[in-house]
């Protein structure tokens, strides 16, 4: 009587066994099969997004733009790290493709400190509606600014406190900053450490209008969602960046 009773529960466990690969490869499929689906959509987009650009339609080119973005962020989950890097600097380069071309065809106002040679421990309010920004090279700065139609850069910066409202933000060799953004697309940073994130809380007359004329989403944030191109474990938390505790955020910026 014992022995019927090992061998079925060997048997059981065995079926165990044999339904757990079963599930694990289904789950397998059905992630690869995912995975193809993005790329073929992700593919099809963007060069409709191109062929818009190259016509002139800029406002239906950031439209689909931002859908595109929406599809890389929904897809995260079950893509492989280079295929979200991949995806990230193709939503880069056609950002800054969106961006020219709304220079060459729609001229606005950019601001930049690459005319100043030294620009440290200032404080810098700048209102209105930017089509790019790039902050270089700021030791112990304060920057604040309106909504930014595109891109902001910030590149060689230490120490600074920042508030910014964007499409897309990339952050290279930049150490002991502190960030408080509106982001449609997910933030990237690069050679960085002790980064930290919260959401955008600066305000100011008229900055509503701002918003309107910039084409931003004030109801898409992804102020919290960061890649580091220096970590791309998936596992485990970039240890280069960090979300601001609530207690510890800038509420009054007067």
């Amino acid at each position: 009587a014992v022995l019927p009773e090992r061998l079925q529960r060997r048997e059981a466990e065995r079926q165990q066994g044999v339904e757990r690969q079963r599930q694990k490869k289904e789950a397998q499929v059905v992630k690869e099969e995912q995975s193809e689906f993005f790329l073929a959509a992700f593919a099809r987009e963007r060069e409709a997004v191109e062929s818009l650009l190259a016509t002139g339609a800029l406002e239906e080119a950031a439209a689909r733009l931002q859908a595109l973005q929406k599809l890389l962020t929904d897809s995260v989950r079950f893509l492989a790290p280079y295929e979200v890097r991949q995806g990230q600097e193709a939503v880069a380069r056609l950002q800054g493709d969106l961006a020219a071309r709304r220079q060459q065809l729609q001229p606005k106002k950019k601001f930049a400190f690459r005319s100043l040679k030294r620009l440290r421990r200032c404080r810098v309010r700048l209102r209105g509606n930017p089509n790019t920004l790039r902050v270089r090279d700021c030791r112990g700065c304060t920057l604040l600014c309106g909504p930014v139609s595109t891109s902001v850069l910030v590149d060689g910066c230490s120490d600074c406190l920042l508030a910014l409202a964007c499409q897309q933000l990339r952050t290279h060799r930049t150490r002991g900053c502190r960030f408080y953004v509106q982001v449609t697309s997910r933030a990237v940073i690069e050679a960085c450490s002790e980064v930290s994130f919260a959401p955008y809380s600066w305000s100011y007359p008229g900055i509503e209008g701002d918003f309107e004329s910039s084409g931003l989403d004030r109801d898409s944030n992804n102020w919290n969602l960061v890649d580091d191109f220096d970590w791309l474990a998936t596992d485990k938390p970039s240890p280069n960046w960090s979300v601001i505790p609530e207690q510890e955020r800038i509420t009054c910026w007067d």
